[in-house]
Order: C-alpha cells, then sequence, then structure tokens
C-alpha cells in the first residue's frame, strides 16, 4: 500500500515539473516589434529623400523579411527633387517668371557694363521696373537742341547698345522719347511730334547696327513734355527731362503666363 501511494506521488511529482509557461504569444508580439522598428526607419529615411538610404534600407529589409519584394519596386510616393510632378501649376508659374526675371537682371548687368567700359554713368541709368528692365540715356548725347538725328559721334556708342538688345527668344522693346517744355522750334510743330522722331531714329539705329534685332518686335512712342521726371523751371531738371527711353520687356508675366507680342 505504501508502495502504491509512493509511485503515485512520485509521478505526480514528475508530473508537475514536466508543465511550462507557454511562451508562443511571445513569437507574433515581437514580429508587432520589428514591423513597427521597421516602418519608423522608413519614415526617417524617407523624410530626408536620399535615394542611396533608402536602397541600402530596402537591402536590409529583404535580408530580414526572406528576400520580400523590395518597396523600391513598388510604386512610390516620393518622387524625384527634379521631376515635374513635384511642381504644382503654381509652382511651374513661379519659376518661369523668376527664371525670366534673372534673364533680364542678367542683360542690366550687360548694360550696365557696357555703361561703365565708356564711363557714361551720368548719361545712362538701368533700373528693373514692373513693365521691364527700363535703359534711360540723356538725349544730349544722342541729340543737338531742337534735333532729331543722332549725333554722328554717338552712332558707334548705339550699334554697341545694339549688341546687349540681342536675346533669344527676342523680347519686345519700346523705345520712348521725351523733351522738357521748351518750344521745339520752327522745324517740328510740337514736343510731342519731336520726341516721337527721336524715338524713330534712335530704334533705326539700334536695327541697322545688328541683324538679329528684328524690327517686329519694336515699337516706338513720344510724349512730348507730358511725362517729365523733374521739374521744369531748372537746367538741371529741364536735362533730365530730355530723355529717350528703351524698355526690355519680359516674356512672362507675374502670373506665369506669356506676354503678348508686339509682332
Amino acid at each position: 500500500m505504501k508502495a502504491g501511494r509512493a509511485a503515485l506521488a512520485k509521478k505526480a511529482k514528475k508530473k508537475k515539473h514536466d508543465e511550462h509557461i507557454d511562451e508562443s504569444w511571445l513569437v507574433p508580439y515581437a514580429d508587432i516589434l520589428t514591423l513597427l522598428l521597421a516602418v519608423f526607419i522608413i519614415l526617417f529615411a524617407s523624410s530626408s529623400v536620399d535615394q542611396e538610404k533608402l536602397e541600402r534600407m530596402s537591402a536590409v529589409f529583404n535580408q530580414v523579411f526572406d528576400g520580400g519584394t523590395s518597396f523600391l519596386d513598388q510604386p512610390s510616393p516620393i518622387q524625384s527633387p527634379n521631376a515635374d510632378s513635384d511642381q504644382t501649376p503654381q509652382t511651374q508659374q513661379n519659376s518661369a517668371y523668376l527664371k525670366d526675371q534673372q534673364e533680364l537682371a542678367q542683360i542690366k548687368d550687360s548694360v550696365d557694363n557696357f555703361i561703365a567700359v565708356h564711363e557714361m554713368e551720368g548719361q545712362f541709368a538701368t533700373a528693373m521696373t514692373d513693365e521691364g528692365l527700363l535703359v534711360t540715356i540723356r538725349d544730349s548725347i544722342l541729340f543737338d537742341s531742337g534735333k532729331a538725328d543722332i549725333k554722328p559721334e554717338y552712332k558707334t556708342i548705339a550699334k554697341e547698345l545694339a549688341n546687349v538688345l540681342v536675346s533669344n527668344p527676342p523680347r519686345s522693346i519700346v523705345i520712348t522719347g521725351h523733351t522738357d517744355n521748351v518750344p521745339a522750334g520752327p522745324n517740328f510743330s510740337s514736343n510731342l511730334q519731336l520726341s516721337a522722331l527721336r524715338a524713330v531714329n534712335f530704334a533705326e539705329i539700334l536695327l541697322q547696327s545688328n541683324s538679329k534685332l528684328d524690327g517686329r518686335n519694336f515699337s516706338t512712342q513720344g510724349f512730348g513734355e507730358n511725362r517729365a521726371v523733374a521739374p521744369n523751371d531748372t537746367k538741371e531738371g529741364r536735362a533730365k527731362n530730355r530723355r529717350v527711353e528703351v524698355l526690355i520687356q519680359p516674356l512672362v508675366t507675374e502670373d506665369g503666363s506669356a506676354v503678348k507680342s508686339t509682332k
């Protein structure tokens, strides 16, 4: 009887030691943690848009997950920084406008260099305006008082300026004449006529100087004394008002649309 009890006790004790805690739930838990870590690493790598880093990460994940398909082989929301799809229509419009303004600025630099080389800072001036690049020329270096013919000694200067105005694609150029309020004299009916003829003569010199300039891109106008930039009651003021302006227009407006051609 005692031997039977001892055998049962021994069997029960052995059974008790054979029992252990079921840890099978740790496997999916570890998988979840691994996946979460992978997601965070992908997000971190993606945020820097580093293609080389993403490729390295893809190779690591392929090894971890037994050679699964690379996420780089799937359609990716990450696009190349230079891809057109990255740019919204508004961004593309702004880029076109900024590029055009940079090109105008380069033309301005060329004109400024032209002015510096000839030491004509007192006779020439450049400015970027809402309408384009404005080159102002004091008419005293181009014309004698009461005349519309360009002085022979300054025709060479006009020819060199023509070279600076060549661009591809060509830009519209507006030549405008202005006078002071002193009467034009017997050869002209008004200062308006004098200013208009001076603008025409200057435009013709530019076109004759360089065959790459197309007359269809040029227009001329004269305002006489009607758009003074200084008072006409002083000698200095009248000198500022007597001028020829060359407006080099942009190709793209601020809203990204093309400027209408003058052709």
